[in-house]
């Protein structure tokens, strides 16, 4: 009897650990791996040159307009509605490019690379989602917005998305900021913008005119790149640079304004943007002013792209800003690794000026290159001779950087610059931009050694506990160990990475045919058999409800094709949900008092589905028509704010109510208190999920009834916790990319922003479906409980430990072991992100925290 108790002891000293090992390793890897890299401090100067002065500017004021999420097609190809620009292009007026977009391809960390030059953190990925972030700030770095204040030539103003105001606090003199997170709003948000131009465009105070504009954004994240409200945007978008050029053209204090017109990033054929497929990559960058008919080669428009979005020549989005250095004269940042376009040379006649521009960008470059691998290769004067060395990419460079410098000098007094020169050192800087660009991360190896060796012991921590507790006592423990044996290889696999949910749905498929075959087996009762075809045929439904992945974002499924055509048979099931969900409600609330549960229950429902239903109207207007707008219009009254505040409340309470009566009310209170909180939980997940998802959590219970008529042993329940839990994460549209982070329910109850509150209420909308499994698989494991496994529940969280901790160890060993593959920051950093989310959100949260609780309500 002392023996047992010691090795269970034991055993919960090492599950302990081994929780507590995981997220330790995550967060020592993460500072080895995602290094927050320091930005030079102060501004920029011109240095003296053996050449003369600097070039003088052609330009003197800067309209820099963003639309966000503007891909090249979009105002290049045949189907585009930017007639007025393409005119431009035709006419000389306008220079246009492909500008790259490296990932993450998220407003924040685009704006960096756009104002700096230099290529963003990928911790500024997860910046971009707080909102009261400040330490991404760029006041005290040198970006050609400083740049322009310093030289004190006018004002800078700034209307559009509020991420200039948080990147740049009192920087504009003017400003009206809008935020980027509500993406229902296609009209205002850019209204708030266009309804400033007028006046702006009247006034000669200012240097610096930024506009960014979000509707199109928000168009492809609602409904896509090719939804019905997109070629009204494009219109509208083009309507203002019409708007803005025709002012260029008529009046005498901008006659040397240069207008930019260009987008942060693009989006997948899903609309979304994040990760680095083609259409997210590649937005268009149009050079445009009267001036530039002095230099333009006159291109074509439409054009036809050279691959699927690669029109005109393309260019680095950092190449945006030692360019606008030159057009409007100042020096270039010092953290720049952009290089000047070379089609805006011939604004310059003069050799010495051309000169001037790409040796001043060289060296800048030059300065950086040499911080980071040391200057003696690159000083003329030092012993080493470079073009005899070693070859690598280093002495390379260096070896080209002498020949191209000691033939500056006599390019300067040449009537005509060598072409040949002018390409090499263009060549240069982009060599030079692109060594310093794959030095993506300086990683710090040891603690890359030290996240992983922590990993592992966390494994094998979670698996002697296991073995203390008693292996055979768990249950059938191989296809447990199989699923974990099968995932953790995948993760070495980039395209397994990004189409993981096949995996998810596949061992789901084949568990659960798996356990009905076997229970057909046990019993030959028809009952058995339909139960577990029903579940199957829910499983299939749930798997076809959202295309996720990469290669096929966008492809038609249950939603995009029946529900949204058919918004009246959406709500229809919406309804049907949520009447289902408030009578199990009822039901499991029959130890309450009669009145308090016939007027409690009646609320909840109006209160949930009526704030769904105004919520969707918001978010969705097109969807709420029929008999749905027709109660929103007999429900309208509060604010959604107060709403979600309401709907909070009533479940807060019912909470309360459940524990107080699972803890003085004996064994069938217990149990009934048990059901009701997996229902309010169940209502919970419901309220922060989409309106189309709502109808999952129906097929999601027929699956639970299905699995509670089984006999499962502890290690079953757990497999078909793991399995459901991802399976409903990738059917409810998640997915290993960014861009499918869903942050529509962030603010529901809130008026600011609360990093604890919206972090949450973002994990419960992007893990609704593994929440609801979490209590879901505490009912399964109360079932055990009340069948005399008093130690169902310490059996489950070690399995889960044990399973989540090798799945850290594999991503964790993938990342190391990958660091330097071509997809490091655009398939695996973003997988260890959500790994983290899995493993610190939903494992020790929810599954770990939440569950313990869960099951102390109901044991």
């Amino acid at each position: 009897m002392v023996a047992s108790r010691n090795g269970s002891l034991a055993a919960s000293l090492l599950l302990t650990a081994a929780n507590i090992l995981i997220p330790l390793s995550i967060l020592v890897f993460a500072t080895g791996f995602f290094p927050y890299k320091p930005f030079l401090p102060g501004l920029a100067e011109f240095e003296p040159l053996e050449y003369g002065s600097p070039p003088k500017a052609p330009f003197d004021r800067l309209v820099f307009m963003v639309v966000d999420a503007l891909r090249s097609d979009f105002v290049f190809s045949e189907a585009s509605e930017f007639q007025f620009t393409q005119s431009l292009i035709r006419d000389g007026s306008a220079i246009p490019f492909t500008a790259n977009a490296r990932s993450p391809t998220v407003t924040m960390p685009r704006i960096k690379a756009i104002t700096t030059g230099s290529i963003p953190s990928f911790v500024d990925l997860i910046l971009n989602f707080d909102e009261a972030d400040t330490s991404s700030t760029l006041a005290a770095q040198d970006t050609w917005l400083s740049q322009l204040k310093a030289k004190e030539t006018g004002k800078l103003v700034m209307y559009g998305d509020d991420t200039w105001l948080k990147l740049f606090p009192e920087t504009f003199d003017r400003h009206d900021g809008t935020s980027s997170f509500f993406v229902a709003d296609f009209t205002e948000v850019d209204n708030n913008v266009t309804r400033h131009i007028h006046n702006e465009l009247e006034k000669d105070d200012w240097s610096l005119m930024v506009l960014h504009y979000l509707g199109l954004d928000h168009i492809g994240h609602k409904s896509g790149p090719r939804s019905a409200h997109m070629p009204g945007k494009q219109r509208e978008m083009d309507g203002i640079v019409h708007q803005l050029f025709s002012a260029l053209e008529t009046k005498s204090h901008l006659e040397s304004t240069l207008l930019v017109l260009c987008g942060d990033h693009g989006m997948n054929d899903a609309g979304n943007h994040g990760a680095s497929s083609p259409g997210e990559t590649s937005p268009a960058l149009v050079f445009m002013s009267p001036k530039l008919k002095e230099i333009s080669s006159r291109y074509p428009a439409p054009a036809q792209p050279k691959n699927e979005y690669d029109y005109y020549s393309t260019v680095e989005q950092s190449d945006i800003s030692p360019t606008l250095a030159a057009l409007l004269g100042f020096p270039i940042s010092k953290n720049n690794l952009g290089a000047f376009i070379p089609e805006f040379l011939p604004f310059w006649p003069s050799s010495s000026d051309k000169v001037q521009i790409l040796i001043r960008n060289a060296r800048q470059i030059l300065n950086i290159v040499t911080a980071a691998f040391g200057g003696e290769l690159f000083d003329a004067q030092a012993s080493i001779d470079p073009c005899a060395a070693k070859p690598t990419d280093t002495s390379e460079l260096a070896c080209e950087w002498r020949t191209i410098n000691s033939e500056a000098s006599s390019q300067v007094d040449a009537k005509e610059v060598d072409q040949a020169w002018l390409s090499a050192t263009s060549a240069w800087i982009r060599k030079a931009q692109d060594l310093m660009s794959s030095m993506a991360s300086n990683y710090d190896l040891s603690r890359l050694s030290l996240g992983q060796g922590l990993s592992v012991i966390a494994v094998i921590a979670s698996v002697a506990s296991l073995g203390l507790q008693g292996f055979w006592q768990a249950g059938f423990l191989l296809p447990l160990f199989a699923l974990a044996a099968s995932y953790g290889p995948m993760m070495f696999a980039s395209s397994y990475v990004e189409e993981e949910h096949h995996f998810w749905y596949w061992t789901s498929t084949i568990w659960l045919a798996y356990l009905g075959a076997r229970e057909v087996k046990r019993s030959s009762r028809l009952s058995a058999v339909s139960s577990h075809v029903v579940a199957l045929g829910a499983l299939r439904l749930t798997r076809s409800w959202n295309q996720t992945g990469q290669k096929f974002a966008g492809e038609p499924d249950t939603v995009k094709t029946f529900l949204i055509p058919n918004p009246e048979l959406l709500w229809a099931f919406i309804t049907l949900a949520y009447v289902v969900v408030t009578f199990q409600t009822l039901q499991s609330s029959s130890g309450l008092p009669y009145i308090l549960a016939t007027s409690l229950m009646p609320a909840l429902f109006l209160a949930t589905f009526t704030f769904k239903l105004a919520f969707t109207a918001e978010d969705a207007p097109e969807l709420v028509v029929g008999f749905a707008h027709n109660l929103l219009d007999i429900f309208q009254g509060p604010s959604l704010i107060l709403r979600a505040r309401i709907i909070f409340g009533i479940l807060a309470a019912l909470y309360g109510l459940a524990i107080y009566r699972a803890k003085t009310g004996g064994p069938r209170a217990s149990q009934s208190s048990s059901e009701l909180v997996h229902h309010l939980c169940t209502l919970l997940a419901m309220t922060q999920s989409r309106a189309t998802n709502i109808p999952l959590f129906l097929l999601s219970s027929i699956i639970l009834q299905t699995l509670q008529l089984a006999n499962l042993s502890v290690a079953e329940i757990t497999t078909s916790s793991i399995l459901l839990q991802y399976t409903t994460f990738f059917a409810f549209g998640g997915s290993n990319a960014i861009s499918s982070v869903d942050l529509s329910s962030a603010y529901n109850g809130i008026s600011g922003f609360n990093v604890v509150a919206v972090g949450l209420l973002t994990l419960v909308s992007n893990w609704a479906g593994p929440i609801f499994w979490t209590s879901a698989t505490n009912l399964l494991l109360l079932q055990k409980h009340r069948q005399g496994r008093a130690d169902a529940f310490r059996y489950h969280l070690i399995l889960l430990t044990i399973f989540v901790s090798t799945s850290v160890a594999f991503v964790i060993a993938a990342c190391t072991a990958l660091r330097t593959h071509l997809f490091i920051w655009t398939v695996f950093s973003p997988k260890y992100l959500y790994c983290m989310a899995w493993s610190l959100g939903q494992h020790l949260l929810i599954n770990v925290a939440f569950g313990s609780f869960l099951f102390w309500v109901g044991a």
